[in-house]
C-alpha cells in the first residue's frame, strides 16, 4: 500500500530511471543533423577520433552521446535501420551494466550494436553472448557491415574451430558466440602450456542476449571438462537389470513395502529401508557384493550411486520427453527451450544408466578436468549488461547474485495483444479435444495458430489429432531441429497451424503474413521481379492477418516458470501488431496435480462439470500464479544454495587458475622454486626433527634416508652433529636447507639457465594440473555426504568450508612437494630429450580427447558432482593426505551396534551409519 503510494507521488524507480535516460536521447538526438552531414569517409574516421579521446582519458560516458549518434547513422547507411529512441535508452541500459527487458519484435539485436561500439573504443574486446550458434552467425552477419563501416572487427566463436580461427575471432574488437563456448575457452584456457595457446584476452565487458536463459535457466547447470575414466560399462549393464525390479512407494512416511518414493516437487528419488535390503540382497547375488557386506561401507559407496542414477533414469526421465534417442545415442532436450543438445552428457552416471535403459552402447564414464558454474563465469566480467523479453518477473535473483537491475523498455508502438483467461478442464483429454476444436475455428477466419507445449510427446499427440481431423500443420520439436528456421518463417502465414515445443530462445520474429524473403532465397536464380511478385503476394496475406486478428496463441499447459510462458505470448503481438493468447489446462497436468493444491479440484469436481466442460475463474488463476511462484521461490533457492557452495571451490579456482598464469607469464620461476624448496625441506625436517624439541626425540638417521630417496641429497647430517656440537635446531635447520639449495643450483647451473626455467615450468603446470584434477573429485565427494552433517546439528555450509579449505592447503602442499622432488631427482637431460618432452606435451595437448557437458544438479539439495564413483575409483591415487574425510556425523557418540540410527531412518545403526565407522 505505502509502495503503491509512494511509487504514485514520485513514480517508479522504473520510470525514473527512464526520465533519466531522455535526457541522453535528448543529448544523442542533438547531434544527429551534424553527424547526418558528415560523409561516409568522416563518420568512420570518427572511430579513431573517439579512441583518441579516450586514451587521453576521457571517459565512455562521456562519449556516448555523439558515439550513439554516429552508430545510428552508420546503421542508416550501413544496415538501412535507423535506431527507435527507445533502442538509444536500450542501448545505455546496457552500457551501463544492466538488463534492458525489451517485448520480442522490438529490435533488441539492433539495439545492442551501441552499447558494442562504444564499448569497443576501449579496444580490450567486446563479447556478444546468445544461446546457439545459429544466433550468434546470424546476429554477427547482421551486424557486420555497420561495424566495418565504422572500421571494427568483428569475429564469432564456434565449436570445432581451428586454433588459429578462434584466436582471430577473439582478437576481433567485438565476438560473438554461445554461453557454453565462451565459458568453455575459459576453462581450455586454464589448460594450456603456453602464453600462445591462450585465446580469451581477458573478460572486459559482455551482452547476454536471452539473458533469463542464460543467468537463471542454465545457473544450475556447471560446464565441465572431462576426460576419459575408467570402464564401468558392464557395471552399468548389471545395474540397470535391477531397476525395474524395484516398486515405487506411494507416500514418503507410509511404508506399504515399495523400495524407493518419488518426490514430484523436488524430482528426487529416496530408497526405503525395504529398498535397500532388497538391493543389498540381489547385489549379493550379482557377485557386486560379499555375504555380510553393507551397501554403505566406504569400498561399497560407489554401488549406491549406481542404483540411485539406474533409479532415476527409470523414473524421473522420460524418452522424447528429457531425452530423445538418435543415431544409437541419447541426446538431451533442454527442458526450458525444447532444443536438442548433441555432444552434452549428463553426469552422476545418469547418462549411463539412461543408456543402459535404452539398451544403447554404454560410454566410458569421464573424470572431471576443469568445470566452473555461468553464474561464477560471467561474474569475472569488469562489466555485464543483458537483454531479453522477459526478465522482470526474476528481478530480485538478478540483483542479488549478479548485482544487475533490470529496466523495462517502453515499447516503439503500444502493445494491443489480448491475453484471454485461463480455461481449465478435468481431463487433458478433454483438454485437447478444445484445442482442436479451437484450432479449427481460428482456421475459419484466416488467422495462423501457434501451439506451444511443454514437452515432445504431448506435441506428437497434438500432432496425430491433427492428423486424424484432416487439418494440415507444422511441428517444431527437437526432432524437426534442422527445418526450424523454415518453420519459424511461415508460422505467421494465414491459416497456418504450427505445434511448438518450448519457444524459448528461438531468436526468430514470426512475421504476420509469412516471410516472403525466406520464400524467395528458395528459387534458384531469383530475379528482382520475383522479389517484387513476393513481396506483392505477402502484403495481400498480411493485410489478411491482421483482420483475422493477428497471431492466436494456444499453450497446451503451463510451465513451471511465468516467464517461460510470458515468452510464448509473446512470439505474437510485436511491434504493435493485434493477437490473441489463451493458456488451456488440466487438472491432471503435472503444475495443477502436483503445486496446485486440491481446492481447485474439489471445487470443479463439486460443479459436476464433464470433461469438455470448462471454468474460468480468477480464484483458478490466482492458484495457478501462486504454484508457479511457489516453484520460482525453489529453484532460486535452489539456485542460491548452488552459489554458496561453488563460491568455494570458485576461490580456490582463481587461486589455482592465478598461479598458472603467473607460471605461463612470468619470464622465469626460479625465485618462487626456491620457496617452494624452502618450505618443502623444512616441512621434511619437521617429520624428523620436531620444532622446539630435545635432541632425544630427533630421528637423524630417518631423516637422511628420506632426503636421500625424496630428493637425491646424501647429507651426513649425523656426521655434522657429531664434528659440531653447537648445533642446535635452528642451525641445523638451516644448514640442511643450505645444503639442498646448493645441490639443486648446482643442478641448474649443469642445465643451464634456459633448459632449467623450462623444465620448472613444465614440471609445475604438470603438478598444478594433475593435483587440480584430483582435487576436484575429492570436492565433489566431499559435497556428496557434507549435508549429512546436519544429523549432527553442525551446519553442512560452514563444515563444507572447512574441510574444503583443509583440502585446498594439502593440495597446495603435495603441489609443492611433488615439484621439489621431481626437480632434485631428475637427471640432466640431453637436447634431445628436452625436444622429445616438449613434443610429448603438444601430442598430450592434441590427443586430448575432452568432452564438455552439463553437469546434473540433486533436485533436493542443489548438490552438483560429476560421477561419485569416480571420486571413490581415483581414492587410492590421492597424494592428499585426509581428501576423504569421514562421513559418519555420529562418530564418537556412544551409540550400541544394534540400537536404531539417530538419522531417522529406521535401521539400525550397524546396518546404517555405524557401517561407515
Amino acid at each position: 500500500m505505502l509502495a503503491s503510494l509512494v511509487g504514485g507521488i514520485f513514480g517508479t524507480k522504473n520510470e525514473r530511471e527512464l526520465k533519466r535516460m531522455r535526457k541522453s536521447v535528448d543529448a544523442i538526438n542533438a547531434f544527429e543533423p551534424t553527424i547526418s552531414a558528415l560523409s561516409d569517409a568522416e563518420i568512420a574516421a570518427k572511430t579513431s577520433e573517439f579512441k583518441k579521446r579516450y586514451q587521453d582519458g576521457a571517459t565512455l560516458d562521456s562519449l556516448l552521446p555523439e558515439a550513439f549518434a554516429v552508430c545510428r547513422e552508420a546503421s542508416k547507411r550501413a544496415l538501412g535501420m535507423r535506431h527507435y529512441d527507445v533502442q538509444l535508452i536500450g542501448g545505455i541500459t546496457l552500457h551501463e551494466g544492466r538488463i534492458a527487458e525489451m517485448r520480442t519484435g522490438e529490435g533488441k539485436t539492433l539495439m545492442a550494436t551501441l552499447a558494442c561500439y562504444l564499448n569497443a573504443l576501449s579496444g580490450a574486446g567486446v563479447h556478444v553472448i546468445t544461446v546457439n550458434d545459429y544466433l550468434a552467425a546470424r546476429d554477427a552477419e547482421l551486424n557486420r557491415p555497420l561495424f566495418e563501416f565504422l572500421g571494427l572487427t568483428v569475429g564469432v566463436i564456434r565449436s570445432m574451430q581451428s586454433q588459429e580461427e578462434k584466436h582471430e575471432a577473439y582478437r576481433a574488437d567485438i565476438t560473438y558466440g554461445t554461453n557454453n563456448e565462451f565459458g568453455f575457452d575459459y576453462l581450455r584456457d586454464n589448460m594450456v602450456f603456453t602464453p600462445e595457446e591462450k585465446k580469451q584476452r581477458g573478460l572486459n565487458y559482455a551482452i547476454i542476449d536471452e539473458v533469463d536463459s542464460i543467468l537463471i535457466d542454465e545457473a544450475r547447470t556447471p560446464l565441465i571438462i572431462s576426460g576419459q575414466s575408467d570402464d564401468s560399462s558392464k557395471l552399468y549393464a548389471m545395474i540397470n537389470q535391477l531397476a525395474p525390479e524395484l516398486t515405487r512407494q506411494k507416500e514418503e512416511k507410509v511404508p506399504d513395502g515399495g523400495h524407493f518414493w518419488i518426490d514430484e516437487k523436488q524430482r528426487s528419488i529416496d530408497m526405503t529401508e525395504a529398498g535397500y535390503e532388497y538391493v543389498e540382497q540381489r547385489l549379493t547375488e550379482m557377485g557386486l557384493l560379499e555375504e555380510g557386506d553393507s551397501l554403505y561401507s566406504p569400498s561399497k559407496l560407489n554401488l549406491v550411486h549406481h542404483v540411485h542414477a539406474a533409479l532415476r533414469a527409470h523414473n524421473l526421465f522420460q524418452r522424447d520427453v528429457h531425452y530423445i534417442v538418435s543415431e544409437g545415442e541419447i541426446v538431451i532436450v533442454d527442458e526450458h527451450t525444447g532444443r536438442t543438445m548433441p555432444g552434452r552428457r549428463w553426469s552422476e552416471g545418469l547418462h549411463q544408466a539412461a543408456e543402459a535403459k535404452e539398451g544403447l552402447n554404454i560410454q566410458n564414464e569421464n573424470q572431471t578436468l576443469a568445470t566452473t558454474t555461468f553464474q561464477n563465469y560471467f561474474r569475472l566480467y569488469h562489466k555485464l549488461g543483458g537483454m531479453t523479453g522477459t526478465a522482470d518477473t526474476e528481478a530480485a535473483e538478478f540483483a542479488q547474485i549478479y548485482a544487475l537491475d533490470v529496466v523495462v523498455i517502453p515499447t516503439h508502438r503500444p502493445m494491443v495483444r489480448i491475453d484471454q483467461n485461463d480455461l481449465i478442464f478435468l481431463s487433458k483429454v478433454g483438454k485437447y479435444k478444445a484445442i482442436i476444436e479451437e484450432i479449427k475455428r481460428i482456421q475459419l477466419t484466416g488467422a495462423p495458430v501457434l501451439v506451444g507445449t511443454a514437452t515432445i510427446e504431448a506435441s506428437e499427440f497434438l500432432s496425430n489429432m491433427l492428423t486424424q481431423s484432416g487439418i494440415r500443420h507444422e511441428v517444431l520439436n527437437a526432432k524437426q531441429h534442422e527445418r526450424e528456421a523454415y518453420i519459424i518463417a511461415q508460422a505467421g502465414s494465414p491459416s497456418a497451424i504450427t505445434i511448438a515445443t518450448n519457444m524459448a530462445g528461438r531468436g526468430t520474429d514470426i512475421l504476420l503474413g509469412g516471410n516472403w524473403k525466406v520464400e524467395l532465397e528458395a528459387i534458384p536464380d531469383a530475379t528482382e521481379a520475383d522479389a517484387q511478385r513476393l513481396r506483392a503476394e505477402w502484403e495481400v496475406k498480411h493485410k489478411q492477418v491482421i483482420d483475422a486478428g493477428g497471431l492466436h496463441i494456444i499453450g497446451s499447459e503451463r510451465h513451471e516458470s511465468r516467464r517461460i510462458d510470458n515468452q510464448l505470448r509473446g512470439r505474437s503481438g510485436r511491434q504493435g501488431d493485434p493477437g490473441v493468447s489463451r493458456f488451456y489446462l488440466s487438472l491432471e497436468d503435472d503444475l495443477m496435480r502436483i503445486f496446485a493444491g486440491d481446492r481447485v479440484t474439489n471445487m470443479m469436481r463439486a460443479m459436476g462439470l464433464k470433461d469438455d466442460e470448462a471454468i474460468e475463474h480468477k480464484m483458478v488463476s490466482r492458484s495457478i500464479e501462486n504454484a508457479q511462484r511457489k516453484v520460482e521461490a525453489r529453484n532460486f533457492d535452489i539456485r542460491k544454495n548452488l552459489l554458496k557452495y561453488d563460491d568455494v571451490a570458485n576461490e580456490q579456482r582463481k587461486i589455482i587458475y592465478g598461479q598458472r598464469d603467473d607460471v605461463l607469464y612470468e619470464p622465469t620461476i626460479h625465485e618462487g622454486i626456491l620457496n617452494m624448496h624452502h618450505d618443502v625441506i623444512n616441512g621434511l625436517i619437521d617429520n624428523f626433527i620436531p620444532p622446539q624439541s630435545i635432541d632425544d626425540q630427533w630421528n637423524i638417521p630417518g631423516l637422511e634416508n628420506s632426503l636421500s630417496v625424496e630428493f637425491g641429497l646424501s647429507l651426513p647430517v649425523q656426521q655434522w652433529l657429531k664434528e659440531d656440537r653447537r648445533l642446535d635446531e635452528d642451525a641445523l635447520r638451516q644448514k640442511i636447507v643450505d645444503a639442498s639449495v646448493a645441490h639443486y643450483e648446482a643442478r641448474r647451473v649443469q642445465m643451464g639457465d634456459e633448459t632449467a626455467n623450462m623444465l620448472e615450468r613444465h614440471f609445475m603446470l604438470q603438478s598444478l594440473d594433475r593435483h587440480w584434477k584430483e582435487h576436484l573429485a575429492a570436492m565433489d565427494y566431499l559435497r556428496q555426504g557434507i549435508h549429512l552433517r546436519g544429523y549432527a546439528q553442525k551446519n553442512p555450509e560452514q563444515e563444507y568450508k572447512r574441510e574444503a579449505f583443509t583440502l585446498f592447503q594439502n593440495m597446495l602442499a603435495a603441489i609443492k612437494s611433488e615439484v621439489i622432488q621431481d626437480l632434485s631427482r631428475m637427471h640432466v637431460p640431453s637436447a634431445e630429450e628436452i625436444a622429445e618432452m616438449e613434443a610429448q606435451q603438444q601430442r598430450d595437448a592434441e590427443a586430448m580427447h575432452l568432452q564438455f557437458q552439463h553437469s546434473g544438479v540433486d533436485g533436493l539439495t542443489g548438490e552438483v558432482s560429476q560421477d561419485p564413483e569416480l571420486a571413490a575409483l581415483n581414492q587410492a591415487d590421492m597424494r592428499l593426505n585426509g581428501t576423504f574425510t569421514e562421513v559418519n556425523p555420529y562418530a564418537g557418540q556412544n551409540i550400541g551396534r544394534n540400537s536404531p540410527c539417530p538419522c531417522g531412518s529406521g535401521k539400525k545403526y550397524k546396518q546404517c551409519h555405524g557401517a561407515l565407522v
